[in-house]
């Protein structure tokens, strides 16, 4: 197998600003065998043991496009090394009854601190992700980078809309149940990713949403829903939450619970016209009218989300 082209080291460029920096990448204190020194040859050297398709679909990424200089393989990059810290007492002949040292390795199941992962990774994407970061649950929960990314592959799963949620669920298996009821988003039919609706790198807004708001990052898709409305609905303008499951739910229009219940959850049927009084004014036991015993609240009141019409303030038109 002819290997890759290993490049001369000398002054590397990274980040989307081409920012320069020394050619040796700073390695955090917590990282495995600290103080070794490059290897002579690499990736030439790594490859002589590592030569698995896992390792050699690195150099159909990103990360390994030799006349980037951006990259760790572009001119004057570490190869190997920029991402998994020096190899050379990793790739020196070991002493019978000496373990090889190691080296920083990243996944789920990887014995390197997720602190010293992480670092290695926001060390050259410190534009696009460090910034929020330190502000989101997966940094405080000491996800790792590479729990969700794998950098060795062409098609990373989590950057494909298709197969990103099957990432996702990994953690998150009570919203793979939720995508699979009758009323859901897309998600299932790849139309929709989980990134669509929430930023995973962190955000100051609530669950890591994309907008400020709920609704907000409603609006995105349902902008017909945004108003203003002559007269409005209050729970639509506070949170779409309030009423609609967002994963997905048993009800049509994934409301959280079929009408009536829904709409009794804040609205008492005390007063209503379709409730039955005695001669005493207080409720009596006649029956409710069919509309509302045989139906829901919105056979009458259909526009539940806010009604521009001059007689619609009760949302019946």
């Amino acid at each position: 197998m002819k290997l890759p082209q290993a490049f001369p080291r000398g002054l590397l460029l990274i980040g989307l600003g081409l920012v320069p920096m020394l050619a040796f990448a700073v390695v955090p204190e917590k990282a495995p065998n600290p103080g070794a020194p490059y290897s002579a040859k690499a990736p030439h050297t790594c490859l002589t043991c590592h030569e698995d398709p896992e390792v050699i679909d690195v150099f159909h990424t990103a990360h390994a496009q030799p006349n980037d200089a951006r990259t760790p393989f572009g001119k004057g990059g570490l190869q190997c090394e920029a991402c998994h810290g020096p190899g050379g007492n990793h790739a020196k002949r070991v002493k019978k009854g000496e373990s090889r040292p190691s080296m920083i390795k990243f996944g789920r199941t990887a014995d390197t601190p997720v602190s010293v992962q992480n670092a290695m990774c926001l060390g050259c994407h410190e534009k696009t992700a460090v910034a929020n970061w330190h502000m989101g649950p997966h940094d405080v929960n000491s996800v790792s980078c590479a729990a969700c990314h794998d950098s060795h592959k062409a098609k990373d799963a989590v950057l494909t809309r298709a197969t990103q949620p099957d990432v996702c669920y990994t953690c998150h298996v009570a919203e793979r149940s939720q995508f699979q009821k009758v009323y859901a988003h897309p998600v299932r039919q790849g139309k929709l990713a989980c990134s669509d609706c929430h930023a995973p790198h962190g955000t100051v807004a609530q669950k890591q949403l994309v907008r400020a708001t709920v609704n907000d990052t409603c609006y995105e898709c349902h902008a017909e829903k945004r108003g203003p409305m002559l007269w409005e609905h209050q729970p639509v303008t506070e949170d779409c939450s309030t009423c609609h499951a967002p994963h997905g739910s048993s009800n049509p229009g994934m409301v959280k619970l079929r009408g009536p219940l829904l709409c009794q959850s804040c609205h008492s049927q005390q007063g209503h016209p379709s409730l039955g009084y005695g001669p005493s004014g207080l409720p009596g036991n006649a029956a409710p009218a069919t509309a509302l015993a045989l139906g829901n609240c919105m056979n009458c009141h259909s526009q539940v989300h806010g009604s521009n019409h001059p007689s619609g303030s009760s949302l019946t038109r």
